[in-house]
């Protein structure tokens, strides 16, 4: 029977042994009972999300650095310590998972493409026989209480991480955000970094990350018509925020502007997928100029936050994309691809 180093750990009503375990033996004797659908004592886990065991699988893959403990509730036969070390039967189904089955199942995929990850070490906090009401004061404390970090955080964090890391389409996302906030640029002193003072108005960097996303990733539309290279989806996004910030004149900082806010950068990248783009794409120019002639609106009839107040996010965002659907006025085609 393998026997493993352990730290003994008690915390109030608690005690539970810290272990280093290899992921075949994990992936073999951990198992999630799932809340209302395993009729178990324990059983408080959610059902699986696959996309989130695929990106799990590509990421211990290609780096596979898993610094939390999984966490799991003993329920096999009793496990037994003898010289210092703990002996962990490898038996099926011995353990339930309170945190961390998204994290075993993408290990377990990953074993399956690459059998060289099972000596692969993984901590793992083990406690023994809790029942359902106690597992599941450790699984809210868990998914509670100890957060993740905010996406904003984990967008602003792209800059300094390995670029294997992450998703290249948020990474490149992520540049031209920061450009959008820079010196001179539309939303220089709009877009909300982790850490930075509260303020009114603004948008979140994972906000204006995860609009502009679709838009630049593999065949997303920037994709389909060849504009790859950063510069240039910098200098297309620039463009077309600058061209709706034209119509606002000296009240484009103004609180009451409804595009400074996330459901007016929302509203206006939408109405760029779905009207815009396909404009530009046929007069071959995304210059500010082509854009703006087709935006019939200006300081009469701004779009305001004061008209999406009280609504929700997505319907408040819904808003102004169909007012600025009502202000696109097409011009004829005219020639020559531009920037």
């Amino acid at each position: 029977m393998p026997s493993f180093s352990f730290i003994s750990v008690k915390q109030k009503e608690h005690t539970f042994r810290l272990v280093s375990l290899p992921v075949g033996l994990l992936t073999r004797i951990s198992y999630a009972a799932v809340r209302r659908k395993d009729v178990e004592e324990g059983a408080v886990q959610r059902v699986l999300n696959n996309s989130r065991i695929s990106g799990i699988k590509d990421f211990a893959l290609k780096i596979g650095d898993f610094p939390a403990s999984i966490v799991l509730n003993w329920v096999g036969e009793e496990i037994e310590e003898n010289g210092g070390q703990v002996e962990i039967p490898d038996t099926p189904r011995s353990a339930q998972i309170l945190d961390g089955q998204h994290r075993v199942a993408g290990l377990r995929e990953a074993l399956e493409s690459n059998p060289g990850l099972e000596d692969c070490q993984i901590p793992v906090a083990i406690y023994e026989g809790l029942d359902t009401a106690h597992s599941a004061r450790i699984f809210i404390s868990i998914n509670t209480e100890q957060r993740p970090a905010p996406k904003s955080l984990v967008f602003d964090l792209y800059g300094i991480a390995a670029s294997d890391l992450m998703d290249p389409a948020a990474i490149r996302a992520n540049d031209i955000v920061n450009h959008l906030s820079g010196s001179g640029q539309p939303y220089y002193n709009w877009i909300k970094l982790p850490n930075q003072d509260r303020k009114r108005g603004g948008v979140a960097l994972s906000t204006a990350v995860n609009a502009i996303k679709p838009i630049i990733d593999e065949k997303g539309q920037l994709d389909q018509i060849g504009a790859t290279e950063l510069e240039v989806q910098k200098a297309i996004f620039s463009n077309y925020f600058n061209a709706i910030k034209g119509k606002y004149g000296n009240h484009w900082d103004d609180k009451n502007n409804a595009l400074i806010y996330a459901s007016g950068f929302i509203g206006a990248t939408d109405f760029f997928r779905s009207h815009m783009y396909d404009y530009c794409k046929a007069r071959e120019s995304f210059e500010k100029e082509t854009i703006s002639k087709a935006l019939a609106f200006g300081e009469t009839n701004l779009i305001l936050q004061e008209e999406v107040k009280g609504m929700g996010g997505s319907k408040a965002a819904n808003a102004i994309h169909q007012r600025l659907i009502s202000s696109f006025k097409p011009e004829s085609k005219s020639q020559g691809f531009k920037l």
